[in-house]
């Protein structure tokens, strides 16, 4: 929960308060889009897109074209020599709460309402460490935690999206092998609004000051938040379904997992959650939550029960 200081930063509506904000907007989704769009063990509903979704793309839109009118702006003063670049949202919070779903969706709803926007969709996996560095480093149990990650390398495809640099390429990560793929990468190209979701986006601390960070490249940020015990089942949850599914694949890196009991399953699980879940969400991940400029809270169904916009 929230401290009373730190909730004071935030206007707080109700998803039918908020649903009102959204009055005209346009498209939404039919329930044949979310069944593509959801993610393992998410239950949105098309009441939701509407009551929740739509209005949020609404008020992105509201920003991103906003912003393209301050381009014009710099543009104007500088003669002509200002580069446009790329809008970008930064959608974080613990594993298992939705992070995926709610890109997903956003980004779909983006792209309907106006096509010729160029959205693109970049979950930061793919730079993380291999996991031959991160057992060279110690930090195979760590693995999701900021030193986890090629900082470097996140920060070079930030620089490079923001400075409208062509070519860019970033590695691609497999959750079948649970690692990044060495012979493969994924293009950019040129977007006109980025979305980037990930466990630690809005983490500011540094040793240089002087340098910049990730979290300095959002325009725009979202946090999806939940009670701690309610992510705990719903990562229990997520871990029994893919011991059903995707881990009976022996080219899983988790294929060991397939063969257990309910309750061996749950008790791994479990023991996962409070050795490294846990750990990182208390850590690294709520910390960051009040830097968000939008929260969207959670209830224990997975529906968002309440939605949190930054006055400041």
């Amino acid at each position: 929960m929230m401290s009373s200081g730190s909730s004071s930063f935030y206007r707080s509506f109700k998803p039918g308060e908020w649903e009102e904000l959204g009055v005209g907007a346009s498209p939404t989704l039919s329930e044949k889009d979310l069944s593509r769009l959801r993610g393992r063990g998410e239950t949105v509903s098309l009441q939701e897109v509407r009551q929740v979704y739509v209005p949020l793309s609404r008020l992105l839109r509201l920003y991103i074209d906003a912003a393209s009118k301050l381009h014009e702006t710099s543009d104007l003063f500088l003669k002509g020599r200002a580069r446009k670049t790329p809008y970008i949202i930064a959608i974080a919070g613990s594993v298992a709460v939705g992070k995926s779903t709610t890109a997903r969706i956003l980004c779909e709803l983006l792209r309907r309402q106006k096509p010729e926007l160029r959205v693109k969709l970049v979950a930061t996996d793919g730079f993380l460490l291999s996991n031959a560095e991160l057992t060279a480093r110690g930090l195979m149990e760590r693995k999701g935690f900021p030193q986890s990650y090629d900082i470097a390398g996140l920060m070079d495809f930030l620089v490079g999206v923001k400075s409208g640099r062509t070519g860019i390429k970033i590695p691609v990560y497999s959750h079948e092998a649970y690692d990044i793929l060495p012979d493969r990468v994924e293009r950019i190209g040129r977007p006109d609004v980025l979305v980037v979701e990930g466990l630690n986006l809005l983490q500011t601390a540094r040793r240089d000051m002087s340098s910049p960070f990730i979290s300095d490249f959002f325009d725009f940020s979202i946090f999806l938040d939940a009670e701690e015990n309610v992510i705990r089942r719903w990562y229990i949850e997520r871990f029994l379904g893919l011991c059903e599914t995707a881990f009976r694949d022996e080219e899983s890196y988790f294929h060991r997992y397939a063969g257990l009991s309910e309750a061996e399953a749950r008790k791994t699980a479990g023991k996962i959650w409070s050795g490294i879940n846990r750990i990182n969400l208390r850590r690294n991940i709520l910390p960051t939550r009040e830097r968000a400029r939008l929260i969207l809270c959670k209830g224990a169904d997975h529906g968002i029960a309440e939605i949190r916009l930054r006055k400041l």
